[in-house]
């Protein structure tokens, strides 16, 4: 069973090598190996969260150095679900960008960019949740950083060059403060190793011991999207592709936050800094979904309620019970999966109609009743109506809170309580606006290109005989407008299957955490309870 934890980050980088090998042909075979890695990955992941959850942490020391000389790969029950979840979420947002054709859109490039930049995105994000150590994680930090880059600026338009540079300098930044963590971690314990410094750092003074773990919060705070480091999610997520923006929406900013569950309750227990992280997600809870409340921009709206989201999770965390952390551990496997649907829901609407923006949309659930239903489930689900998942896990949250009994608890529980009736408030404001309202008279033409590549400046923004606006270079042939080869996205009357096809699996997945609800909490409950334990963790990568 160890012989398989390594996998879920060999077998990626592995089918990134045979994508780059094969090149920008054979498109049908990066398609296949893209489908298949993920999906064993997939099953290796379910492989591991069973025997993590039946016989503990699954350890394995890369070429057999014992810490603090080697590298560690641990998958206990958090780290193991955590895998399970990306790995079907990474699934479904593949399928989804294969209906979209990325890749076709690539012809002209020397290589097929996208297959390869995504199998390390997976890779990456693996090694995170995997990582047994400081140097592990900063190095799977930098792998989601190479990859996310080459994803972000797809298409090489401007706004996403632009959002592109935004998102590498805020993680540089980023990573500097990671590696002089590491450095002063690495002076006061004389190792890296995350069992190692569990049973070194309660010596260190107390002084070194809170800069250490300011550091590390700071840096994983970054990559969670939290209050007052998150300024720079909503300008650079919602320029890239629809799967793209899902993904990094739905999953990356969760490494953060698992980030943080790892080192307050492995290497600096006992909850000192509860009030501040309290604060923090009192701030991001009303903070971001106030920001939501002012958007029109579908995209825009949703990146400020993932933020806000995010204070769910870090209540549970703030409050450092096994109710909460186990509140938690289940809203962060939740939230994976429903932003990530929202964003597919989203891209759907945007192939169809052509735009984003709330205020040139409208009558979406008579003319796209399955896409209305696409939206509506999810949109629900994020908005805690019960019996979703949604409702079940904020539940949890809230009576870990009312357990607790203090003042400051009963101040982020009302938190908590307005930031899910906003919540409702967003989805039901998208839902009038884009779905239920009259159809606008004026709608781009089948094939009206949305973005596009071609770097001569001759994009014809005015209006047809009939006065429909197109959004990009077009020229008509009776009535359907056709785009040029170099588009990015086109708008279609009828949305590819393939793409409605993955949505509706994510939205399944969501469901299917509301169905098997018991035993998704109590495999939460076992995992917070290993992890405020420490010992399990500790004796499977040290020994007894």
């Amino acid at each position: 069973m160890n012989a398989l934890v390594p996998l879920p980050v060999v077998l990626p980088l592995t089918a990134c090598g045979l994508s780059m090998f094969i090149g920008p042909r054979l498109r049908v075979l990066h398609r296949l190996i893209g489908i298949g890695v993920l999906a064993a990955v997939l099953a290796v992941d379910l492989v591991l969260l069973v025997g993590a959850d039946r016989d503990g942490p699954l350890v394995v020391h890369l070429g057999d150095f014992a810490p603090p000389l080697g590298v560690t790969l641990v998958a206990d029950r958090l780290a193991a679900l955590m895998l399970t979840v990306s790995g079907a979420v990474t699934l479904i947002v593949l399928i989804y960008a294969l209906g979209q054709d990325m890749v076709d859109r690539e012809e002209r490039a020397p290589i097929a960019v996208f297959h390869p930049a995504y199998l390390v995105l997976v890779s990456g994000v693996s090694l995170t949740f995997l990582a047994g150590d400081l140097v592990t994680l900063y190095v799977g930090f930098e792998i989601m950083l190479m990859a996310s880059f080459v994803l972000l600026t797809l298409g090489g338009t401007e706004p996403r060059l632009r959002a592109g540079s935004t998102y590498v300098v805020v993680s540089l930044v980023s990573s500097l403060v990671f590696l002089a963590g590491i450095a002063v971690a690495y002076a006061a314990c004389g190792t890296a190793n995350f069992a190692q410094l569990a049973v070194r750092l309660s010596d260190v003074p107390l002084g070194v011991r809170t800069l250490i773990e300011a550091l590390l919060l700071t840096v994983f705070g970054v990559k969670a999207a939290v209050f007052p480091v998150a300024a720079w999610l909503p300008d650079s997520y919602p320029t890239a592709p629809a799967p793209v923006t899902a993904v990094f929406a739905g999953l990356l900013t969760k490494v953060g936050v698992y980030s943080i569950l790892r080192a307050e309750t492995l290497l600096f227990p006992g909850n000192r800094l509860s009030t501040l992280l309290m604060a923090i997600a009192f701030a991001s809870l009303l903070i971001g979904i106030l920001g939501a409340v002012a958007q029109t921009d579908l995209k825009r709206l949703l990146s400020f309620t993932l933020v806000s989201h995010i204070g769910f999770m870090l209540y549970g965390l703030a409050l450092g019970s096994r109710g909460g952390i186990g509140g938690a551990i289940v809203y962060t496997a939740h939230h994976i999966t429903v932003q990530t649907t929202l964003f597919l829901a989203a891209g759907l609407l945007e192939r169809r109609y052509g735009s984003t923006d709330l205020t040139r949309l409208g009558g979406a659930a008579r003319t796209a009743p399955l896409l209305a239903a696409l939206w509506f489930v999810p949109a629900m689900n994020l908005a805690g109506i019960p019996p979703l998942s949604g409702f079940l896990g904020k539940l949890g949250l809230m009576q870990a809170g009312a357990a607790d009994g203090g003042v400051d608890t009963y101040v982020l529980l009302a938190a908590c309580a307005v930031a899910s009736l906003l919540t409702l408030y967003v989805m039901v404001k998208v839902w009038n606006l884009a779905f239920w309202r009259a159809t606008p008279s004026q709608l781009p033409l089948e094939g009206t290109v949305l973005e596009d590549t071609d770097d001569t400046d001759d994009t014809d923004d005015t209006a047809d005989a009939d006065g429909t606006a197109d959004a990009g270079q077009v020229r008509s042939v009776g009535a359907v407008a056709v785009a040029p080869a170099s588009a990015c996205v086109r708008t279609t009357v009828r949305v590819p299957y393939v793409m409605i096809g993955a949505t509706v699996a994510a939205v399944l997945l969501g469901l299917s955490y509301t169905v098997l609800a018991t035993p998704l909490a109590g495999l939460a409950d076992r995992s917070a309870a290993e992890l405020l334990a420490r010992t399990p963790y500790v004796e499977a990568v040290l020994g007894p």
